[in-house]
């Protein structure tokens, strides 16, 4: 009975495929797939705590956890370029709240930079992609992003005209970006 435990449903009798062999043969095989399913879906999306080393600019830091550095970009924002208005207060609001600290960092994704696109929580809870929403200090980048919380935050943000928002007509990073390409070319 062993040996028929493996062998396609059509080739077992009748009679054997509801022997308790067979059917625990089948949960087992069931089991087996469930694991690995969800230990793929455990790999593609992890956990990186560590203490921020670096802050490239307002929406990049640099995570160190056990002698590795992780290039994180913030999720679902993009913060002015630091030579756009409001860059540079933004890489320093991002450096007042992480550089020297312990952070975990919900990995969602790797960017085509290879940098981790993910979410920034602190110790006492706050979410550092919502701080720099909430301060004006980053637009909700809604071609990555679809969330609500994040689009209320910008919203909210904006009529109260914080931090970038002061400004007559700011300029969104990914339109500057456009431009100093242009001009390059």
């Amino acid at each position: 009975m062993r040996i028929m435990s493996f062998l396609p449903l059509s080739v077992v009798p009748k009679t054997l495929s509801n022997s308790p062999v067979f059917i625990g043969a089948k949960l087992k095989r069931l089991f087996l797939i469930c694991f690995a399913l969800c230990a793929i879906i455990a790999l593609n999306a992890r956990d990186i705590s560590g203490k921020v080393v670096r802050v490239m600019d307002g929406d990049t830091i640099e995570i160190l956890n056990n002698r590795v550095t992780y290039k994180i970009r913030l999720a679902g924002i993009d913060c002015p370029e630091k030579k756009q208005a409001y860059g540079m207060k933004a890489k320093a609001f991002t450096s007042g709240m992480v550089f020297g600290a312990h952070v975990t960092a919900r990995d969602d994704t790797k960017d085509r930079y290879g940098r981790y696109v993910a979410s920034v929580l602190l110790q006492n809870g706050k979410n550092l992609n919502y701080e720099l929403l909430k301060s004006g200090l980053a637009w909700h980048y809604k071609q990555y992003s679809k969330s609500q919380i994040m689009a209320a935050m910008e919203t909210t943000a904006k009529r109260k005209r914080l931090g970038l928002w002061a400004e007559k007509n700011p300029i969104p990073p990914w339109e500057f970006r456009k431009m100093k390409r242009i001009k390059h070319n």
